[in-house]
């Protein structure tokens, strides 16, 4: 048994299955929106507004098997509203910010529901898109997370020194005479659209953890935005790689294995640099 399970740890040879090798491709390209937007999203602590997104997103899937269509595609257009609704609801209303968040996580799942109950047929198996399989990602989907990364590394790279004004200094970069509101809104579409990216890996109930653990693993280990980015990026790709051999080792569900990875990583950094704040006093 043991000679056995040595055997399948150490093979290589697991990415001559396809959907291994679309799974490994999913998790890279999904690490690179996560680390850009996680880093952003953990240094201006808004985990909990990207969370109240991923789960209102939950109307986009029924909305796309009430139509017919791939339900990633009725993913986005629920995200980016629930991400400008917040959004306005918070700065042009000034209505609580949990208060918005909350009416738009219900709003989303009952309207998930419904449409969900109205789909002719039997009820889809929602399992994947709420606790994700990366083992299942087609390559139409592939294709689809290939864009919207290129998407968000070009919104960046245009406004990185107005992003990171508002990430560091917001009253100040208000001040200066950038428009905040605007700006603020679309890293909120970012943050959106890199939602619809991690739903297939990781699915809707733990999107932030891995939005959230390998950024603030990586602002352990760097003290620019920068720096933080590409380490989140390489973190982001270690987990989820290790996640998805340790899922197939031990037959377990992908997205949870992954999550699991990160968490341990993330406490261990945790306790290593309390240690050494305590042992410096």
């Amino acid at each position: 048994m043991a000679a056995q399970l040595v055997n399948i740890t150490t093979m290589p040879d697991i990415l001559h299955f396809e959907f291994m090798r679309n799974a490994l491709l999913a998790a890279i390209l999904s690490s690179v929106a996560c680390g850009i937007i996680g880093t952003y999203v953990v240094v201006r602590k808004i985990g909990f507004i990207s969370g109240g997104i991923a789960h209102t997103a939950f109307g986009g899937i029924g909305l796309g098997y009430y139509l017919g269509v791939n339900p990633l595609l009725g993913i986005i257009p629920f995200s980016l509203a629930a991400a400008l609704g917040i959004g306005l609801l918070t700065r042009k209303a000034k209505i609580a910010e949990d208060t918005a968040i909350g009416a738009f996580w219900a709003a989303g799942m009952a309207i998930g529901v419904i449409l969900i109950g109205l789909t002719p047929g039997y009820a889809p198996n929602l399992f994947s898109y709420l606790f994700g399989n990366i083992l299942t990602v087609p390559l139409s989907d592939l294709a689809l997370i290939l864009i919207l990364d290129l998407m968000i590394a070009v919104m960046v790279w245009l406004f990185s020194k107005e992003f990171l004004a508002i990430s560091f200094d917001e009253e100040y970069a208000r001040i200066s005479g950038l428009k905040t509101v605007r700006l603020d809104m679309l890293m909120l579409c970012l943050i959106a659209l890199t939602v619809v990216i991690m739903v297939r890996v990781v699915g809707i109930v733990m999107v932030i953890a891995l939005l959230t653990i390998p950024a603030a693993v990586a602002r352990n280990f760097s003290r620019t935005l920068h720096g933080m980015m590409g380490l989140s990026i390489l973190f982001s790709v270690a987990f989820s790689i290790a996640g998805l051999w340790l899922s197939w080792v031990f037959d377990v569900a992908s997205g949870a294995t992954i999550i699991l990875v990160a968490s341990i990583v993330f406490l261990a950094t945790a306790l290593v640099k309390a240690r050494r704040i305590s042992l410096s006093r």
